[in-house]
């Protein structure tokens, strides 16, 4: 926390406001009618990274292929990357996948690769590629156990097509933190021959209540991230129909996977259960206001900081040991903080002396920079500009708190590992709050969520 009259700026904050200038983009709305089904762009110097996008069919083949080329092919035209499309498996080399930041398995179907294609598909994961699944992808190489690994889950069986709501339980990602939290679309509901949800980060689920056909006991993921063997996995069960393809919500969902595949963006696609909401982005009841300034209830489940300098805190509880996660978003050169290990009070002060803040802002010097122990301890820089998504956009952060160790994961990175060594000060009770810095500062936060942990010592 500090004066909004007092900030230090550095050459890092040239770079990165220079890097984030670099980074915006956006997801145009107007999509392809036209249809193609195999044309190789060639790389223009001002395209930022390169996806292959691969439909071959052993199996049953989709209507919508020739369509979802199109479409893709025009969505990186209009989002600064370009698209090789192949149904050749010869193109699983590993001089020839070198060339590209992200495979799009496209409502592939059977067996597509051959052992030496399978091998080098492999080391092309192991090297930091990345994996984009569509629909059907999950209908492919049944016999490849490190396939089923790399997408997450098997297809099983499907209804016939109809309309069902689709629950968003991650609004960070890329690939859904532009959707509502019940999203209404009609396609083909894939069940999956075993649950994903262990080993992967469920983006979305299907509420099976609101169609017929659901096979999977009331928890259906229909769309999830991972690492995996080295590299980034996204899979989304949406895409039967050709007017998915038309449809901008699926389109910049399929964007947002393919930006995390490719490493343009960041995310925690670590597995996530055993959260309780304690901010769900309808209620702030358990809350309460220290200090001048507030916090904004969007309509979109967002708290937005307004004027300052304030503590939105959770006054209802007090935790020891905890794993805190929640998700925030500066829109420019702003200042916030999470704090924690503070006792109860309606000075917002009293958390700065008593407790320790887990700082927002990019650009401070580096003990008071995203990630910092505020005035005490730096994260590590290099791993925290490597996690770090630029304003606009948004990140997650992971507190965890045992006994004295507090541990900070911006997007799943580990960036500060810190123990309290102040007599004065203890992380093993108190509360948790979210700043509000001044009138010129702009930061939102939504789904706040803790699990709590074994006791230490």
């Amino acid at each position: 926390m500090r004066s909004p009259h007092d900030r230090r700026r550095n050459q890092r904050r040239h770079r990165m406001l220079a890097a984030w200038a670099a980074c915006g983009l956006i997801c145009a709305a107007a999509l392809p009618t036209a249809s193609a089904a195999d044309r190789h762009h060639p790389h223009h110097p001002d395209t930022d990274f390169d996806v292959l996008v691969f439909s071959k069919t052993a199996g049953f083949r989709h209507d919508s292929i020739e369509e979802g080329v199109a479409a893709l092919t025009q969505l990186g035209e209009e989002n600064g990357f370009t698209v090789t499309a192949t149904e050749n498996s010869a193109a699983f080399n590993r001089h020839n996948l070198a060339r590209y930041e992200a495979v799009v398995f496209l409502s592939t179907t059977g067996d597509v690769l051959n052992p030496g294609q399978q091998r080098a598909f492999e080391h092309y994961i192991a090297h930091g590629g990345g994996y984009v699944g569509i629909h059907a992808a999950s209908d492919t190489e049944y016999d490849w156990p490190w396939y089923g690994g790399l997408v997450g889950a098997y297809f099983d069986s499907h209804p016939e097509i109809q309309q069902a709501d689709i629950l968003v339980e991650d609004h960070a990602h890329d690939a859904t933190a532009h959707l509502p939290d019940t999203w209404t679309r009609t396609d083909e509901w894939y069940n999956y021959r075993d649950n994903p949800r262990t080993e992967t980060h469920v983006l979305a689920s299907l509420d099976e209540s609101s169609y017929s056909g659901g096979t999977m006991d009331g928890d259906h993921p229909i769309s999830w991230c991972h690492e995996y063997d080295g590299g980034r996995s996204f899979y989304t069960g949406l895409g039967h129909t050709e007017e998915s393809f038309h449809e901008p919500e699926f389109m910049r969902h399929v964007l947002g996977g393919i930006r995390y595949a490719a490493g343009q963006v960041q995310a925690d696609c670590r597995p996530e259960e055993g959260y309780t909401p304690l901010f769900d982005g309808t209620s702030t009841e358990g809350w309460t206001q220290a200090g001048p300034g507030s916090f904004v209830l969007g309509e979109d489940g967002t708290l937005t900081s307004e004027g300052g300098m304030g503590l939105l805190w959770y006054e209802a509880e007090s935790f020891r040991s905890y794993s805190l996660k929640l998700d925030w978003r500066m829109e420019g050169d702003d200042n916030s903080g999470v704090f924690v290990g503070f006792p109860p009070s309606d000075d917002p002060w009293s958390a700065v002396d008593n407790g320790y803040e887990i700082q927002i802002d990019a650009t401070d010097a580096d003990d008071r920079t995203t990630g910092s122990v505020y005035g005490f301890q730096s994260a590590d820089l290099e791993a925290r500009d490597a996690a770090l998504n630029p304003p606009g956009q948004w990140n997650t952060y992971e507190i965890r708190v045992e006994g004295e160790r507090l541990r900070v994961y911006l997007n799943g990175t580990l960036i500060n590992d810190f123990t309290n060594t102040d007599p004065a000060r203890s992380l093993t009770d108190g509360h948790i709050g979210i700043q509000n810095h001044s009138d010129d500062d702009t930061v939102s936060f939504r789904d706040i969520r803790i699990k709590e942990l074994p006791a230490q010592g």
